[in-house]
This record gives structure tokens, C-alpha cells and sequence, in this order.
């Protein structure tokens, strides 16, 4: 059965009203939610960029029954990998077993604010299985010590530590990272719809005899009253999603991202982003994940702009019509 997410999008939304998105994002029946982890929006006008961190454990104390999920966290530069397993550890305390760890190589954007520079992409995925093998291991308790070509540990531990260790879903987009990641994750975690994907994961996850995993995509839909207010929205916060992501991972700024997406019109968000009151095609534009094979989907409602009105009034019958539809 297709499970259906909310997303806490902290660059669209301050850290209270995140919380109480969260909230009510349980109540009207999603089954997880998932946070963004950024130190930048990607547009000014969407205005925010608190620290998921400080957000979802408040969010683990306000919901009882969603699992929650960041989506997803870059373990390489900002963070360190052993500060990044502590968080994930608590987290996981907090929530009683409810957290999954979503990892990915990052982007420029949120990134570049420590000062060291940008790697090229082959780098960045070194980076990330060097700091996904450093967390497995803090996850295993006792003394870690670590000489790597990335990242060096010195005798450190995580003393609070879940009964069951945090699972790691982590981000791919081709064939490279499906190899290198399906047999370090528990997790697949993709952005595009991708079947060839998901079922290459699968294969060398069941060659390797590891156990199913989850495939957890993710996908931008703008419901307003009337399409035109949405289209207006989604176009002043989502223009730059079509840039795809080899432009979206390099980028250094929020200026970057106007100037790419200067040339992006209404039409074109329209044509790519379900926009207006019509449910039928936000499930239209969320069937492609899981005919691709998808196990959970995250929806974004764009904007903070209507989303307590859409979360108390709309969420509900969009989960029915989405689970009456899915497989």
C-alpha cells in the first residue's frame, strides 16, 4: 500500500508555524512527514530557513503516531558525520523509534556558508559513503576512531542511543550512486519517478540478500481556491524546481536561483506543478511515483500562504482520493 507524506518545507515556513503544520498534518491522516534541511530558501520570496533540527524535535513532542523524516540532510560540510548521528540518535529517543535519517551529497546553495568550497559531484559522493560508514558505526556504540580521506573521528561515542538503530534512506538520481548507495542504505529516496531506478535498487539489494526497502520520492503540488491565485504561488516560490538538478546542486545563492529562473514563466510552473482546486490532478500528478514503483510520496503544498486552510480542509478528502486511486 502507497503511503502519503507531508512536507515541513522550513524555506517556506517560520519554525512555529512549522510545528503546527506538523500537528495538523497528523491529524487530517498523513502517515509521515518529512522536513527539508537548508540554511537557505531558494527563492527570497520564499523568506525562511530555520534549523530542522530544532524543529523536528519539537515536532516529535507534538505528534505521536507520523513517522518523520529529513529530506534530506547533507552529513559532509555543514555537519559533521559524528555531530550528524548524535541528532539522529536523539531524535530517534524522541520520537520513540519514529525517525528515519535521510541523507544526500547536498547542494552548493546551503553548503558553501562554511567556507570550504565546493567539491565536484564524484568528491561529494566520496564524502558522503566516508560519513554514512562513520554514522553506522556511531550508530553500533562504543569508542569510534576514524583516519579517512574525508572526515577524522577521534574517540568519540554516542552515549544516547535508540534500542533499534536509525534507518538511512539515502538520495540517488542514476546508476553511479544506485551501486554505490543500495547496499549502505536502508532506504532508497529519489526526486524524480524514476522506475529503472527503483528497480535497480531493488535488484542489487536482493542480490547482495538485504532486506526490502522503502522508496520514498517526493512531489510539489500548489492547491488554492482558484488556479490562478496557485499559479501565481507557485511561480513566485517554485520556479527554479524545473532547472533540474545538476543545475539545482550547484548554485551558490539565492540570486543564482532568481537569475536561472528569470525566464521561467506562470505556464511553464502550470505545465509541470499540479496547480489550483482540482484534486483529481494533484492525483494525476502523483501517480507516476508509484506506478514507477514508489512506496511513499511526500506531498509539498506550496506557499505558507492557505496552508493551515488546506491541511484542515483539503489534506482529508485528497488522502482518500489519493489511497482510493493508489495501489
Amino acid at each position: 500500500m502507497t503511503r502519503f507524506g507531508y512536507t515541513l518545507m522550513t524555506e517556506q515556513s517560520g519554525p512555529r508555524e512549522l510545528v503546527r503544520y506538523a500537528a495538523a498534518a497528523e491529524d487530517a491522516g498523513f502517515d509521515f512527514e518529512v522536513s527539508s534541511d537548508h540554511f537557505f530558501p531558494w527563492l527570497d520570496t520564499q523568506g525562511h530557513a530555520s534549523y530542522a533540527w530544532s524543529v523536528l524535535g519539537a515536532v516529535t513532542q507534538v505528534t505521536s503516531r507520523v513517522e518523520l523524516m529529513t529530506y534530506v540532510t547533507c552529513p559532509t560540510m555543514r555537519y559533521h558525520p559524528a555531530v550528524v548521528a548524535q541528532k539522529a540518535a536523539t531524535l530517534g529517543l524522541l520520537s520513540d523509534g519514529r525517525f528515519t535519517l535521510g541523507l544526500g551529497a547536498g547542494e552548493n546553495l546551503n553548503e558553501h556558508v562554511v567556507g570550504e568550497g565546493w567539491p565536484a559531484v564524484a568528491e561529494r559522493q566520496d564524502m558522503l559513503e566516508e560519513a554514512v560508514t562513520i554514522i553506522r558505526a556511531l550508530f553500533g556504540g562504543g569508542y569510534v576512531t576514524w583516519e579517512g580521506t574525508h572526515f577524522r573521528v577521534d574517540s568519540a561515542r554516542v552515549w544516547d542511543l535508540p534500542d533499534d538503530p536509525v534507518q538511512l534512506g539515502i538520495a540517488v538520481s542514476g546508476d553511479a550512486s544506485v551501486d554505490r548507495f543500495a547496499p549502505l542504505a536502508d532506504h532508497l529516496v529519489a526526486v524524480e519517478p524514476d522506475a529503472d531506478l527503483v528497480r535497480s535498487w531493488g535488484a542489487l539489494r536482493s542480490d547482495a540478500g538485504l532486506p526490502v526497502s522503502r522508496a520514498i520520492g517526493q512531489v510539489p503540488v500548489c492547491w488554492a481556491p482558484d488556479r490562478d491565485t496557485a499559479v501565481r504561488r507557485a511561480h513566485e516560490q517554485f520556479r527554479w524546481f524545473g532547472l533540474g538538478w545538476p543545475v539545482n546542486a550547484n548554485l551558490p545563492t539565492t540570486e543564482g536561483f532568481a537569475a536561472a529562473s528569470q525566464f521561467v514563466r506562470p505556464d511553464d510552473v502550470a505545465d509541470a506543478i499540479a496547480c489550483g482546486p482540482d484534486l483529481d490532478a494533484i492525483v494525476e500528478s502523483v501517480a507516476p511515483y508509484w506506478e514507477a514503483g514508489f512506496t511513499d510520496v511526500a506531498l509539498v503544498q506550496i506557499g505558507d500562504e492557505g496552508q493551515q486552510e488546506f491541511l484542515e480542509t483539503v489534506a482529508g478528502p485528497l488522502l482518500d482520493r489519493l489511497r482510493e486511486a493508489a495501489p
